[in-house]
């Protein structure tokens, strides 16, 4: 009997460092990484020992014949994927170039000091790796400008994915490691320059996320009504920078232009029960809002043909499992031997007939926006069929363009316009002008490389960074600190009275944990920063000889 991967695989690689028979694949080593959508498990090589499932941070390991109704696809596509990449090949068919680091054991070298800046899986990864991996004492100080922590899994992963959410549980572990510092409501920048955290540490690494979000550049696009996916999650999540911005769902009929994963995400989540959002993490304005949706169809838009279907295998695969939904793919979904299990789920859901009691996700493909109409507000789609030009418009009153994030310029750090990411060799801040490496900054995750990829995708991306940091410590090639961090922390405390630190953190997460139990959710999420530094700080006050202690 062999181990299968699920949909909620987060693609962090931990399984493969365990299997003692390396058929987990695609490993970080190998070029399909980067790309794949997630982790696939060999059943012919699999020997039936259950390590993987046991240190899954996201429980999406299960044994065979623990597989449901829903989930028995994942057989398919686990053997789909080695059909396809075939593990008899030559030598090195498989490998990934990159990077790696140098270790000279017999060199004694002081503690290699490093601000990360942000507390997304980046991040985190980027810790974990240098406190695992370095083979060095390690002094990590983690900013975030919020008072909550998280990142991309707090902000970015949909309410009804809670077992993906669950990958926290790595990042709890790292943040109570000796010599890991947490700084909260702290930003970068404005309370504390890069220049002041060099002069406190070896390295500063960015992984600050991308929080920006590309424009579809057409008529209309500013008009009410018309919005950001990016900022919709963000509301719904519980951003506080987000927590009063308001939506009308008073049409009966959305568009996401755009048809990735975030897309089908915001489409599941506009059409979902209220009794079933009731159960997960979402804001509670989010909740109270769409209670009063009106909002029965989601009209999902695709550019190229359904080949071409940017969401995973998985997301869709989850649209199958929706109640009161139904899911309907409009025009031809062509299928023959060759035909992936993504293309033949699209041509499942083409096939299928439809409840006109349930709401819809209306996956439309060739065709593109031309053009938002209204007065006053969003109230018509102008779009065209991309093969042949033939214009039509259609009524709308919600709009969201999901077609990618972006990442800002950072304050010191040069800036890709095009990419919207910091210039980069393997994580090392480049000057593209002067073509020379800022010495001790680096990037990690999307501002690094652009929004690509899934949670675990971070892992390969902060080690790649880490590995480089490392480097440049053995070498040389790093400046010294001129003091300790513990008196930076002075210096930012008499700047930021209101800094929150990794127990006030903590005291903020169980806060939000026991409100969730005593209403059966997961959690319930703090949205006002204040209430959150109230509960934070009670907690500081009361264990002062903490300090800033992890």
């Amino acid at each position: 009997m062999a181990y299968v991967v699920t949909q909620n695989c987060c693609n962090d690689a931990t399984c493969v460092a365990v299997c003692p028979v390396n058929c987990i694949h695609p490993t970080p080593e190998e070029r399909e990484y980067q790309s794949t959508e997630m982790l696939y498990i060999d059943a012919g090589s699999c020997i039936d020992c259950g390590a993987c499932a046991d240190v899954c941070p996201v429980d999406a390991i299960v044994p065979e014949d623990a597989l449901t109704e829903r989930t028995a696809r994942y057989l398919e596509i686990n053997a789909e994927y080695f059909a396809a990449h075939p593990r008899n090949e030559p030598p090195g068919a498989h490998v990934q170039p990159g990077p790696r680091g140098t270790r000279d054991d017999e060199t004694p070298l002081a503690p290699l000091r490093v601000a990360i800046v942000g507390s997304g899986p980046s991040a985190f990864y980027a810790a974990e790796e240098l406190f695992t991996t370095s083979g060095l004492d390690v002094e990590v100080t983690m900013f975030e400008r919020l008072p909550v922590a998280g990142g991309l899994v707090r902000f970015g992963v949909a309410p009804d994915h809670a077992s993906t959410k669950s990958v926290t549980k790595v990042f709890d572990r790292t943040a109570r490691r000796d010599g890991f510092t947490f700084l909260l409501d702290v930003e970068v920048g404005r309370d504390v320059t890069t220049e002041e955290l060099l002069n406190h540490h070896h390295a500063v690494l960015y992984a600050s996320g991308a929080s920006d979000d590309r424009r579809l550049g057409i008529e209309g696009e500013d008009l009410p009504g018309s919005y950001a996916a990016r900022e919709f999650v963000a509301w719904y999540n519980g951003h506080p920078d987000h927590a009063d911005a308001t939506f009308d769902l008073s049409s009966p009929r959305a568009v996401v232009i755009g048809n990735g994963n975030v897309a089908l995400d915001v489409a599941r989540i506009l059409v979902s029960d209220p009794a079933v959002l009731r159960r997960t993490d979402i804001a509670d304005h989010a909740l109270a809002a769409f209670e009063g949706s009106d909002i029965e169809e989601v009209v999902v838009l695709g550019r190229r043909g359904p080949e071409f279907t940017a969401a995973t295998t998985p997301e869709l695969l989850a649209l199958d499992s929706l109640p009161g939904i139904d899911v309907v793919v409009e025009g031809p979904v062509n299928v023959d031997a060759s035909s992936t299990t993504k293309i033949r789920l699209l041509a499942e859901y083409a096939a299928r007939q439809t409840d006109p009691e349930n709401k819809r996700i209306i996956l439309r493909f060739d065709t593109t926006p031309l053009e938002l109409l209204g007065s006053r507000r969003v109230e018509k789609v102008r779009v065209a069929a991309t093969s042949t030009g033939e214009v039509s418009e259609f009524d709308a009153g919600f709009v969201l363009r999901s077609i990618g994030y972006r990442g800002r310029p950072v304050d010191g750090l040069p800036y890709d316009m095009r990419f919207g990411t910091v210039p980069n060799s393997a994580g090392r801040v480049q000057d593209p002008d002067a073509g020379t490496v800022s010495r001790g900054l680096y990037v990690a995750g999307w501002i690094k490389r652009g929004p690509t990829g899934v949670i675990g995708t971070n892992r390969y991306c902060a080690g790649e960074t880490v590995r480089s940091i490392v480097e440049d410590h053995r070498a040389g090639r790093l400046g010294t600190p001129m003091a300790d961090v513990r008196a930076l922390h002075a210096l930012i405390l008499q700047r930021r009275p209101s800094l929150i630190d990794g127990n006030g953190w903590r005291a903020i997460d169980r806060h939000e944990l026991e409100s969730g139990r005593r209403q059966e959710r997961p959690r319930v999420k703090l949205v006002d920063r204040r209430e959150a530094a109230a509960i934070a700080h009670a907690v500081m006050e009361s264990s002062p000889s903490q300090g800033l202690l992890n």
